[in-house]
């Protein structure tokens, strides 16, 4: 399976430039070559192939007065932006297709923009004796290595995020670690009021960190709008309000890690609800729904499931679980967000809305599980996969364990 690392770095203000530049030429030609392909489809011309465009503005272009200037960073970079945005239309055809949930046409890149990459492959860079890895044409950058790597990186992105941080993120290809196997299964309803429980009752408190910082983001924020637009002073407004947001989403990181990997270690299998984020996020809730982080969360539960051996099931959004009695069955009808609990007027049990929608859970992942382990047992051979072995690598996507993972 293939893991992302996540490491701070320290550039110097020579290897800053350097960086300044790559990113530059990697915009360059990610714009050039987007123009070319949207001025074909508008002329109703054919899809312009990545070999032509490489050939006139990469390899040609350095040849010009004009972009002349590209030949000063790492053709590498250059190569990896086409390659980046071949992946982009790729996404946004197959999307079209039904092949994956559907994303927008590629768009221009801006120099404004207050985030910033370029990949490389193994080719333009290598670890240094020393604990820096040199970049090609940039030199070495000093690291910060909280943990090792399991193994030999096969691609790097530096970036540099809106608060002026550098980082490098290391793709490597590892083998799953399983845990020992354990007895216990879990289903989690994902929530506001608590920000999950489990089938088992417990209860896990939402931290609530956008919250807790507004009333210093406000102060900032009023600061940034009183500055003239343009001037030094408001940029540098502007990187003390990116600081702060990066401060919250790092400690939610964090959080959602250390919870997601306690998860995983202490269930066989665990199922949570397909909840509609993208959705919930154009509502009234929006502040407190980016607040949780639902879908990061669920990513972590999702990649750590395959990595250490556990099962990972999702349970459709439209499962009335918050309507069914966990005791017996019978459906009792949606209720109001203020009802907390509940009695079922067949049987007499008085539930926790929360902890009743997570049996539910559990029960329909089980259940969903049981049905496509019966259906793969009547429609295929009965050869037994190799434990991690499906999902463990999907074409096109990378599954992230930042440096605060385990």
């Amino acid at each position: 399976m293939q893991l992302r690392h996540n490491y701070r770095a320290y550039p110097d203000a020579t290897q800053r430039r350097a960086l300044a530049q790559a990113f530059g030429c990697a915009r360059v030609v990610w714009n050039d070559c987007l123009r070319t392909r949207k001025e074909a489809h508008a002329a109703g011309l054919p899809f312009v192939k990545s070999a032509e465009l490489s050939k006139t503005h990469i390899t040609q272009a350095k040849r010009t007065p004009e972009r002349a200037w590209l030949a000063e960073v790492s053709a590498v970079v250059l190569q990896q932006s086409l390659r980046d945005l071949d992946t982009a239309y790729k996404n946004f055809f197959d999307g079209l297709e039904g092949k994956r949930p559907r994303v927008g046409a590629p768009r221009f890149k801006s120099k404004k923009d207050t985030r910033q990459s370029i990949r490389l492959n193994a080719n333009a860079f290598s670890m240094q004796d020393n604990g820096t890895v040199y970049v090609a044409k940039v030199g070495n950058l000093k690291v910060t290595w909280s943990r090792g790597l399991p193994a030999a990186p096969t691609s790097l992105t530096v970036t540099k995020d809106s608060s002026g941080r550098y980082f490098l993120s290391f793709v490597v290809d590892t083998e799953p670690d399983h845990l020992p196997e354990r007895d216990e299964e879990a289903g989690i309803d994902l929530g506001l009021s608590a920000f999950a429980v489990l089938s088992d009752g417990t209860k896990i408190a939402a931290p609530r960190f956008l919250r807790r910082a507004e009333k210093k983001l406000k102060r900032l924020q009023r600061g940034l709008s009183r500055k003239a637009k343009g001037s030094k002073n408001r940029a540098k407004a502007r990187i003390k309000v990116a600081r702060q947001h990066a401060k919250v989403a790092d400690r939610r990181r964090d959080w959602h890690h250390k919870e997601s990997t306690k998860i995983i270690r202490d269930n066989q299998a665990v199922y949570v609800e397909d909840l509609a984020v993208s959705g919930l996020g154009r509502t009234r809730l929006a502040k407190s729904v980016h607040d949780a982080g639902w879908s990061a969360f669920v990513s972590m539960l999702e990649y750590k499931a395959i990595k250490h051996g556990r099962h990972f099931g999702r349970v459709g959004r439209f499962e009335p679980t918050s309507q069914v009695c966990s005791a017996c069955g019978i459906k009792d009808g949606p209720k109001p967000l203020s009802v907390r609990e509940w009695a079922c007027g067949e049987c007499g049990a008085v539930h926790d809305r929360d902890i009743n929608a997570a049996k539910n859970i559990l029960a329909a992942g089980r259940a969903d599980r049981l049905n496509a382990s019966w259906s793969a047992g009547k429609t295929g051979t009965k050869v037994p996969a190799q434990r991690g072995e499906a999902g463990s690598r999907r074409k096109g996507r990378t599954t992230q364990a930042g440096t605060l993972a385990l």
